[in-house]
């Protein structure tokens, strides 16, 4: 109680005379320098103290007001300097106002008991009846979530993440709430048991019960019009608004929620955004979007998805419950109208299109389409490779990434080609191979995990792969030798040679963090030894492993293109490599080539239809130009031809530094 007095009796005397009351005047504190012209109709219960009032606030549009309090109750409460509170209908209790914020218009702003502020509140996500439950708190990451949610084959794993939440929600247990610095709580209903951090907006809110808004000034929060929020975690950059109603969920930094859209028991990951429809249990990670009415994702897990109108899911077979839950793996679409039966698991940058019942597996078979046909579901494997919808979404993400907090909480890898998708390819390659042997190459229709495969489909799937796999490891065996003069084969040889010995074997994408299995099995092993004794130990873990990516990518490939290309890495050849470099040139100008005739089709006269209303074809070609410009100033059709430019002299620039060692 750092210079602070009790007041002066004439000081109480003119409080009086400006309609303020207190239970007991020797339990309000004021600073020594204290106006008490700006404090009127004021009740004080309990133990007050307050700031200096000195600064004047200017609210949009152009009205000043004076900070200080008018027509308020406080009890229990701290107030820094220059504060402004007025109009509250009922009271403010317990709580720590930090300095320059302005509570307008509100009913009740309280903490009720002992709180934990929404930390340690258990979501069911995935399956809505409980054994997946994550308990959210204020630093949970996709990565650490993913394990909780999904790691239930280790029982001593979750009841050691679970311990140490606990201990990280003692932590932040108090009776005390806290509105922070430069706050603003406007026109707002019923708020109990919140933590709202600095530079936080919340205007015309309905009700926000049990929760933390992480707010900062680098990355404030907005919680707008008629928002319902219960049991929650809000991080920094979110923003909320527009009727949204949120329950028993934890939102990640920079997401976007709006127009009407509800959830419960689901958690939003870095950059989502939300509008409209509905989510029930979900586990979304990074770039998760969806946008129309009548969108409903359920008992899901999704990473950079895309959900078109009228996208839903099912759960529920009506035996045992909604019991059942389905993932979608990274960079997937759904189309307009599509469904899909729960358990199915659906593999990486797929296209899913119409209604799909067969509980269907494709993890191993990625970059493919699942289309409907006759109540069956057949799947064209690969084609998404040569999309520029795919292409598009792979660089637009970055762009897109929102966070503007100096601590990241989800670490995103945004590689479209990696060793987690590049050993699906090899997989996929030898499964569509066995499956020729197996049948015969001359089929018209394969069968695999409850889908059919029709034979050409097939043919083109092998060799879409194999492009891309030549792509990949040709990119990681130039990246190696990039920049590097060589006056010998040996020093090819040591610059060859991998940085560690982590990376190698199979690699997971915990929802975003892609890393090697062994390594991540490694730290979870040292975790249930209770070696890890905080929840940021495991947060700095990932910054490490997400930062030492590129070294752990090329164990996995000088270890791979041995294998892949039968090639021995520590004797090979100059004539060697420049063949793989070949390789890698037409594998990466043949894909470059197909993205640009699949650019091609949408400026064809098909596209162009409801251009040039009432005129003639020429002056449909004009106003499709005016529109969309034309096919070969295209932006990214002229990025398609500068890669091709690029890559060729890249590929050409090493092959001329290697010609020197033959």
């Amino acid at each position: 109680m750092a210079n602070k007095r009790n007041l002066r009796p004439d000081e109480i005397g003119t409080l009086q005379t400006q309609f303020c009351y207190a239970d007991d005047w020797n339990c309000v504190f004021v600073p020594e320098e204290f106006d008490i012209n700006y404090v009127h109709h004021v009740r004080f219960a309990g133990r007050v103290e307050l700031g200096a009032f000195r600064k004047v606030f200017e609210l949009p549009g152009g009205l000043k007001k004076h900070s200080g309090l008018r027509h308020v109750t406080l009890f229990n409460c701290v107030l820094d300097d220059n504060v402004l509170i007025e109009n509250v209908q009922n009271y403010i209790a317990n709580y720590h106002i930090g300095e320059d914020a302005v509570i307008q218009n509100i009913n009740v702003l309280l903490v009720e008991g002992e709180t934990s502020f929404g930390n340690n509140t258990p979501v069911s996500v995935l399956n809505e009846t409980g054994g997946r439950e994550v308990p959210i708190y204020d630093g949970l990451s996709a990565s650490l979530g993913y394990i909780i949610a999904l790691y239930r084959h280790r029982p001593n794993l979750i009841s050691r993440l679970n311990e140490l939440v606990s201990v990280y929600t003692a932590g932040v247990t108090s009776r005390i709430g806290r509105v922070g610095i430069s706050s603003r709580i406007i026109n707002t209903g019923t708020i109990r048991n919140v933590k709202i951090g600095d530079y936080t907006t919340i205007e015309n809110s309905t009700r926000l019960e049990n929760g933390t808004i992480n707010s900062n000034e680098a990355a404030p929060v907005y919680i707008g019009d008629s928002v319902i929020a219960q049991d929650f975690i809000i991080s920094s950059g979110a923003y909320i608004a527009d009727g949204a109603k949120i329950i028993r969920c934890f939102i990640g930094q920079a997401c976007h929620i709006t127009h009407g859209f509800s959830a419960h028991d689901s958690l939003l990951f870095s950059n989502c955004g939300f509008e409209n429809g509905e989510a029930c249990a979900i586990f979304a990670g990074p770039f998760t979007v969806s946008m129309h009415k009548s969108s409903l994702l359920i008992a899901g897990m999704f990473s950079f998805l895309n959900a078109g109108s009228g996208s839903n899911q099912s759960n529920h077979m009506y035996k045992l419950g909604p019991i059942h839950q389905g993932i979608v793996e990274r960079g997937s679409k759904t189309t307009s109208d599509s469904y899909i039966l729960w358990p199915a698991r659906i593999g990486a940058f797929s296209l899913v299109m119409g209604r799909h019942h067969q509980h269907s597996d494709t993890s191993d078979i990625p970059f493919s389409y699942l289309i409907e046909k006759n109540d069956e579901t057949y799947l064209v494997p690969g084609v998404n490779l040569r999309s520029v919808g795919t292409i598009r979404d792979a660089q637009k993400w970055p762009k897109r990434d929102n966070r503007k907090d100096t601590e990241l909480l989800d670490m995103i890898n945004y590689n479209l080609l990696s060793p987690y998708t590049i050993r699906k390819m090899i997989k996929a390659v030898e499964i569509l191979t066995n499956l020729q042997n197996l049948v015969g190459e001359t089929s018209d229709v394969y069968y695999y995990q409850n889908t059919r495969i029709q034979g050409n489909s097939l043919r083109n799937g092998l060799e879409l792969y194999r492009l891309a796999i030549n792509k990949f490891l040709g990119n990681s065996l130039i990246k190696r030798l990039e920049g590097e003069a060589f006056s010998s084969i040996s020093d090819v040889h040591e610059r060859l040679s991998p940085d560690c010995v982590d990376g190698s074997g199979e690699w997971v994408d915990m929802s975003g963090l892609i890393l090697p299995q062994k390594l991540l099995n490694a730290f979870l092993d040292k975790i249930e030894a209770k070696e890890v004794v905080s929840l940021e130990e495991i947060a700095t873990y990932f910054r490490k492993v997400h930062k030492a990516y590129y070294s752990l990518e090329w164990t996995w490939s000088y270890e791979v293109i041995a294998a892949y290309y039968g090639v021995n890495l520590r004797e090979i050849t100059a004539a060697e490599i420049i063949l793989l470099v070949r390789k890698w040139q037409e594998s990466v100008i043949r894909l470059d080539e197909m993205l640009y005739q699949d650019a091609k089709k949408e400026f064809s006269l098909t596209f162009m239809t409801g251009f040039g209303v009432d005129g003639t074809a020429e002056e449909k070609l004009g106003d499709f130009e005016g529109v969309r410009g034309d096919f070969e100033n295209n932006p990214f059709v002229s990025a398609v031809q500068e890669h091709i430019v690029k890559k060729r002299a890249l590929g050409d620039e090493l092959i001329g530094r290697l010609q020197l060692l033959l």
